[in-house]
């Protein structure tokens, strides 16, 4: 879920800020489509999407007089450089796959078109949390949304029952039952601290109200060290230290292995979880359930984003109204949704697409919770806003840097947490942005 961020002048970072501020620039933004048939090309990573182009081609796509062409790229990093490389040239493609957390990186760079005009009225289609992270907080629109990781509660049943565990609704009883397993099996976890995964962290952050960059007027403010992920970072490294999760780091064959074998007994994950846990622990299928990830105010529902991504029209587009109708036809139309469903295994980010139709049933790890979908569209709705800045990357490298030394000695998490926000502000400075304190 990692990008690079590209060097950009001071005068590129006041546009910037100004295109997040909504001011925007005309830059072709309103010109007309061109005359005749639209031929676009979609960079994009996801599988399937040129079947469901196909479906597009050969279906309104036609009637319109727009055939769209899929180029499958690389994702993350590699993606965001080249982009933004092929339209410092002029030669960027009509439309490109964007994940939400670079978004500013593409608009910073004057890569991605406002098509509020074109799209704007989808807004209804998609959960304030989701279509916030496509506007970025202004009036402008940088993207449709097009999938979303809302987060969960992933738990053994069979264990919980085994152990007499309740499943918590609250962070203060998720705390209590990571104790009361280490007192009946003291060589099982609740779950574990992962500190090679930025996202996951960001998410939580995000659901306990976090807003690591805002502008005003032409500055970036940087709050990474906030009370609300200081709650959630002292909150981890609270159970860290007393040993009451584990301190590893997921997607090792060790992880793997103490998810297949039961010696984690739960893992806050997102919606695409079940594909994970297939392959790491193929023995324990049907012995999982979902659950709504626990709050910090007991009856509340919300939840934080780990991953997602959008489809965003370029500058460099010579038919970005075009370009918008077969956006939004990709994120809004019922066929398009439950071909991307099929073809590329998403959760959609339209919330009429998050259940029946393509998730009607639930996943097959899950057969023993029908409901999967129902549930995770209610969690979905609780989506909170994220704020996303330039240099996510940065930040997100930071944390695997200080993270992993503290869970790794199972110190405190707060001078980790302030080196994460001081690399950041740094790295904002050296690139030339201003930076309120």
């Amino acid at each position: 879920m990692k990008y690079r961020t590209v060097v950009v002048s001071t005068a590129a970072a006041l546009a910037a800020t100004a295109l997040l501020s909504g001011c925007g620039t005309d830059d072709g933004a309103d010109e007309p489509a061109a005359s005749g048939p639209a031929s676009l090309t979609y960079w994009a990573w996801a599988p399937g999407l040129d079947k469901v182009a196909d479906i597009w081609n050969k279906g309104p796509g036609k009637e319109a007089g727009i055939t769209v062409t899929v180029k499958k790229q690389a994702s993350g990093d590699d993606l965001v450089t080249k982009i933004i490389t092929a339209a410092k040239a002029h030669k960027a493609p009509d439309l490109v796959q964007a994940e939400y957390q670079a978004l500013p990186t593409l608009v910073s760079n004057d890569v991605l078109a406002d098509i509020s005009e074109e799209a704007g009225d989808a807004r209804g289609e998609f959960a304030d949390g989701i279509w916030q992270q496509a506007t970025l907080g202004s009036d402008a629109l940088y993207a449709l949304p097009q999938d979303s990781g809302p987060l969960m509660f992933y738990y053994r049943q069979d264990l919980f029952e085994q152990y007499g565990l309740t499943v918590p609704t609250t962070w203060d009883e998720f705390a209590e039952t990571a104790r009361a397993l280490k007192k009946k099996a003291p060589d099982k976890d609740l779950t574990t601290f992962s500190s090679n995964d930025s996202g996951l962290f960001a998410g939580l952050a995000q659901q306990a109200g976090a807003k690591w960059w805002t502008t005003g007027g032409d500055k970036w403010k940087v709050a990474i060290d906030d009370p609300a992920t200081r709650k959630v970072a002292d909150f981890w490294g609270g159970l860290v230290k007393e040993g009451a999760v584990d301190n590893q780091p997921m997607y090792t064959p060790a992880w793997n292995k103490a998810l297949n074998t039961g010696k984690q007994v739960a893992w806050v994950s997102a919606v695409w979880a079940p594909g994970t846990l297939t392959t790491a622990a193929p023995e324990t299928k049907g012995k999982w359930a979902m659950a709504p990830l626990p709050q910090w105010t007991a009856g509340e529902n919300v939840t934080g984003s780990w991953g997602g991504s959008s489809t965003a029209v370029t500058n460099d587009s010579t038919n970005k109204k075009a370009a918008a109708t077969f956006a939004k036809w990709l994120n809004t139309d019922p066929t398009a949704l439950a071909a991307l469903v099929k073809e590329g295994g998403i959760y959609p980010a339209a919330t009429a697409a998050q259940t029946g139709g393509a998730l009607a049933k639930a996943p097959d790890y899950f057969s023993n919770q029908p409901g999967f979908y129902t549930e995770a569209a209610k969690i979905a709705q609780g989506t909170a806003p994220a704020a996303w800045g330039p240099n996510v990357n940065v930040a997100y490298s930071a944390f695997k840097d200080n993270f992993a030394a503290a869970a790794k000695n199972k110190s405190d998490f707060g001078p980790a947490l302030t080196a994460m926000q001081d690399a950041t502000v740094a790295d904002l400075k050296k690139q030339g942005f201003g930076v309120s304190e």
